[in-house]
């Protein structure tokens, strides 16, 4: 099998690459073991890079009402909505991790409405998938159902922002043809020993 190349656009050397950007890269290198391909496609442009990153981590690495684990389900149910491979491989893997569960990426890539997940979580999703397929819909019912479920305005912000930065990461990933790395298809599918 031929290997496939990360995306459509070159990749930056790491040495060609600002130091903060490439400090980041290396920071997760390190922790990791690899480095994942969205850093490098998105190392093509600097400024791009640490706008997205920075989105990034301030909706998916703050304290929420949602878990770290709620924010990724968003993002693997709305990236296999947008038919996102790259985003379905790598967060899934993250969620398998975050929520300590082989099965759950799987389930909610495929059917969230049939996942093992709470009630609370499938309405979560619901308003995910409506933010990301129909957001012209939303409307002061959602956030009443929503708030059945004991989400606050803030988590309801968090759910819609998630959904929404995701659908640029996954119609930027389409574009480049960013590939998952191989790494990303095993972690988390065994526990640890």
């Amino acid at each position: 099998m031929t290997p496939q190349p990360a995306n459509r656009f070159p990749v930056p050397s790491l040495d060609a690459l600002p130091e903060d950007i490439r400090t980041r890269i290396l920071g997760v290198q390190e922790k990791s073991g690899f480095v994942p391909n969205v850093f490098l496609a998105l190392a093509y442009r600097p400024d791009e890079f640490r706008a997205f990153f920075a989105y990034h981590d301030a909706l998916m690495e703050k304290d929420s009402g949602l878990s770290k684990a709620e924010r990724e389900m968003i993002v693997v149910a709305t990236s296999s909505a947008n038919q996102c491979q790259y985003c379905v491989v790598a967060h899934g893997a993250i969620l398998r991790i975050r929520a300590k569960n082989p099965l759950i990426a799987d389930q909610i890539a495929a059917n969230y409405r049939k996942a093992d997940i709470t009630a609370r979580q499938k309405a979560m999703l619901d308003f995910a998938m409506k933010v990301s397929t129909e957001a012209q819909k939303v409307s002061d019912q959602d956030f009443a159902d929503l708030g059945k479920h004991g989400f606050s305005d803030d988590d309801i912000w968090d759910i819609a922002a998630v959904s929404a930065f995701f659908g640029l990461s996954n119609r930027m990933a389409n574009v480049t043809n960013m590939r998952p790395n191989d790494e990303f298809y095993l972690m988390g599918r065994l526990p640890k020993k």
